[in-house]
């Protein structure tokens, strides 16, 4: 393993790949540092020390995962990537529903850059909705750290409001930037390597408030089922069923092309983080109309019921209702991203047929059945991986983004295992040894 770090060094071309794509991680963690234009250092970091020892401001924790902390520091990185996946996730539905979408999509190449284009100008206008939101609560004391009535902001005018937003929008467009300049340069997936970099930086504070709260041995007990936790995840994430596919000869003039033998690679846990957030995002709406009823005088009876059942996260009923949702995203995800007519039409079509199963309809239906056979274990296995954290909040009373669980562990593991298998690919390119031997 190490050996094999040292001959990704010792590259010269793959040396300056990975060194680049550690200098934009610094300047993206720099930038996740810096305090926004108004914001009142000392009274964040206050209300944060406070806010930590309670529910570690519950309504926000999903959007503060993605953003390494930064959110509740009101930093220029404030919004982290979480606009940019949002808008990945509404191009990808859309694309589905609108055939202007989908026809660029079949165009290829070019068609994919202009719904690339689409994403960015999507992402900069959720940046913008999501960054006034995030200020005008911020303008408000014990809005946005809830349980502290310091103010977060030196000046509560309009025009510290509107630079500030500007700024956190900007900051937006930057990490975007930088995303793509790895994509371009470095090594992996640019966006994704970000999104893994702002999750690991909660690492740290996530098991220090373990170790301080429970003790030394209960972390130490904690970091074994950890990595049996990880060890589960990477078996099941590299799980996939391979279905045979057998394409027959043709003649095309004197020459003979076909004959080959291939698979369709159909993953266990086909829908990837996908279903986890849009479960935590849809959870979280409930909980956030209860915050805004909860000011009034006489607040209706569900705002109770709500309260005591939906915004904590350890009740029964809550995580009934999160692991329900898990298991139907799981489904509907899969079921627009995967469409076993189209696979089945373009096997028919290159003269493609898997061994046993007539092309055409039958195909479509051995695939759709092998498909939603195979993604009942896998929504079952993120339910459970995502219940982790809420079961951590009852048994040991760690926070929601405990780390051996829940989104953070999916996208940890699946990025590292992602950008693990790409510097593989190119140190066999170059005739060395891989990691994995």
């Amino acid at each position: 393993m190490l050996g094999a770090f040292a001959n990704a060094f010792r590259t010269p071309d793959l040396r300056k790949k990975l060194l680049f794509v550690l200098l934009i991680i610094v300047i993206f963690r720099a930038g996740s540092q810096i305090p926004a234009p108004g914001v009142n250092v000392g009274n964040v970091q206050a209300c944060l020390d406070i806010t930590r020892s309670g529910e570690n401001a519950g309504l926000y924790n999903l959007v503060n995962l993605f953003s390494g902390g930064a959110l509740l520091q009101l930093t220029i990185f404030a919004l982290g990537i979480m606009p940019y996946i949002t808008a990945s996730i509404i191009l990808q539905l859309l694309v589905v529903v609108i055939p202007r979408l989908e026809a660029l999509k079949e165009e290829g190449q070019a068609g994919q850059t202009k719904i690339t284009q689409y994403t960015r100008y999507l992402t900069l206008g959720l940046a913008l909705l999501q960054a006034t939101g995030i200020v005008a609560l911020a303008r408000v004391p014990g809005r946005l750290l809830q349980g502290c009535d310091k103010p977060l902001l030196h000046d509560e005018g309009t025009g510290t409001f509107l630079v500030m937003v500007i700024t956190m929008t900007a900051g937006t467009a930057v990490i975007m930037w930088l995303g793509e300049l790895i994509t371009e340069r470095g090594i992996g997936n640019g966006m994704s390597l970000l999104i893994f970099t702002q999750v690991v930086a909660t690492f740290p504070a996530a098991m220090w408030q373990v170790a301080q709260q429970e003790g030394w041995w209960t972390f130490a007990i904690v970091v074994a089922i950890g990595l049996v936790i990880i060890g589960a995840v990477i078996f099941i994430e590299q799980a996939q069923r391979r279905i045979p596919v057998q394409y027959a000869r043709r003649m095309v003039g004197r020459r003979m092309f076909g004959g080959s033998s291939t698979y369709i690679p159909l993953k266990v846990n086909q829908a990837g983080v996908i279903p986890v957030i849009f479960a935590s995002s849809l959870l979280y709406l409930p909980a956030m109309a209860v915050q805004f009823n909860q000011s009034s005088t006489n607040p209706p009876g569900w705002v109770d019921w709500i309260s005591r059942y939906f915004v904590r996260g350890d009740h029964p009923l809550y995580m009934i209702a999160f692991f329900l949702l898990i298991v139907f995203f799981s489904y509907f995800y899969v079921s627009i991203t995967f469409n076993p007519q189209e696979v089945a039409d373009n096997m028919k079509k290159y003269g493609g047929f898997i061994p046993g199963i007539r092309a055409g309809k039958p195909t479509e239906d051995y695939l759709s059945y092998v498909l939603s056979r195979i993604t009942l274990p896998g929504s079952l296995y993120l339910g459970i991986i995502a219940l982790i954290p809420l079961i951590a909040l009852v048994l040991v009373g760690a926070n929601q983004n405990f780390p051996f669980g829940g989104t953070s562990i999916l996208i940890m593991v699946g990025v590292a295992l992602d950008t693990v298998k790409q510097v593989e690919s190119q140190l066999q390119q170059r005739n060395y040894e891989g990691f994995l031997r």
